[in-house]
């Protein structure tokens, strides 16, 4: 029998969420979002037949509902999250986890309560350039990775000037807490070791100025709040010896977007990169998969040739979340691992705020 999904939120994301449940053969019933209109205009775009304007009522209405993911602002993630484990729904949730530390860790305690999954779309795990690497990474290729580097950088990509993105509050942060999925990409490389410490500095250059808005976000909200980061940097060290430096941006004066890991290994080296065309995802963006060895004493760049994916891995993520649940793949990402990333996350901010290193 089919997994019966509703999806809570009438962002743009649903598509991709929608796309990879029916994929994986999933029935999504219903769609949920404050506003009724906006749930009313994505369930008609997406095919779904019922609308609520409250998540309680759904959750009542419809008791044989299997799971929900969660699209909505970063500050909702957690509450929402909590109120579908507690009625015994499995949850697939849009990144970050949540705007804290100790709400993903709430999150966690309630997913082994539940005794449910509790997943979170992190999605370039799902590209295919992540599964090739993993694999290489998997059978011993590349060995100990000692260290890398985490990168996505926008040189105008401001998600909107007012609205929820820019409202720490609502957010959490800028674009340390919304762009960590190289981060996140990396620890999965290495095998998401415990951090130990972070340095890190948060930067407000360019945050407020009209010409370093990006492509996609929300719209500008005239008497809105920006109080968050333009770009953060840090340095992360790990109890395993391995160290990790970070560097995300929404408006920095760099060539073009780009969205990295690069790794050293004690056998191989690797990168997985996008170099974003005009609007992220068009023809004219660059997408790398490589590894750096030394065969027969000499230095080779090994390309490794996979299919082209524009969602970078957003419907494959929600396929793997519909497979978990149905017990026919390993999910992507657990609780734990998002636990140590929301550390990493709270651990950066602390130490920007102090000028200090801070123990994780």
């Amino acid at each position: 029998m089919s997994k019966k999904i509703a999806i809570i939120g009438a962002g743009g994301m649903a598509a991709y969420h929608a796309t990879g449940f029916r994929q994986a053969g999933a029935e999504i019933v219903a769609l949920a979002d404050v506003s009724l209109p906006a749930a009313e205009r994505a369930a008609a775009k997406h095919g779904i037949p019922r609308v609520f304007s409250d998540v309680a009522e759904m959750l009542r209405v419809i008791p044989d509902l299997d799971a929900v993911s969660i699209i909505v602002p970063n500050k909702y993630h957690a509450p929402l999250a909590l109120q579908a484990l507690a009625a015994g729904k499995h949850v697939f949730c849009e990144k970050p986890p949540a705007i804290s530390a100790k709400e993903m860790a709430q999150m966690q305690a309630a997913a082994t309560k539940a005794k449910r999954t509790l997943m979170f779309n992190f999605n370039n795990r799902a590209r295919p350039e992540s599964y090739a690497m993993m694999d290489y990474i998997a059978a011993g290729a590349v060995g100990t990775i000692n260290t890398c580097q985490a990168k996505w950088i926008r040189r105008a990509g401001v998600p909107g000037f007012g609205g929820w993105f820019t409202t720490k509050a609502l957010s959490g942060g800028g674009p340390l807490i919304d762009l960590l999925h190289m981060v996140d990409l990396g620890l999965h490389f290495m095998g998401y070791p415990e951090p130990a410490y972070i340095l890190a500095r948060t930067y407000h250059d360019h945050i407020d100025n009209k010409a370093f808005k990006g492509p996609w976000g929300i719209p500008d909200v005239a008497k809105g709040v920006t109080d968050v980061e333009a770009a953060a940097h840090g340095f992360v060290t790990f109890k395993t010896g391995q160290s990790m430096a970070l560097a995300v941006s929404w408006a920095e004066l760099n060539q073009r977007e780009e969205v990295s890991v690069t790794f050293q290994g004690s056998k191989a080296g690797g990168l997985v990169r996008r170099l974003f065309g005009t609007d992220g995802i068009d023809a004219t963006a660059i997408d790398a998969c490589q590894l750096y060895t030394l065969e027969n004493g000499r230095h080779v760049n090994r390309d490794i040739i996979v299919p082209a994916d524009e969602t970078m891995g957003r419907v494959r993520s929600a396929v793997n979340f519909v497979r978990t649940i149905e017990g026919t793949e390993k999910p992507l990402n657990t609780p734990s691992e998002a636990l140590a990333l929301m550390k990493i996350i709270d651990g950066a901010y602390k130490s920007a705020l102090t000028g200090k290193p801070v123990a994780l």
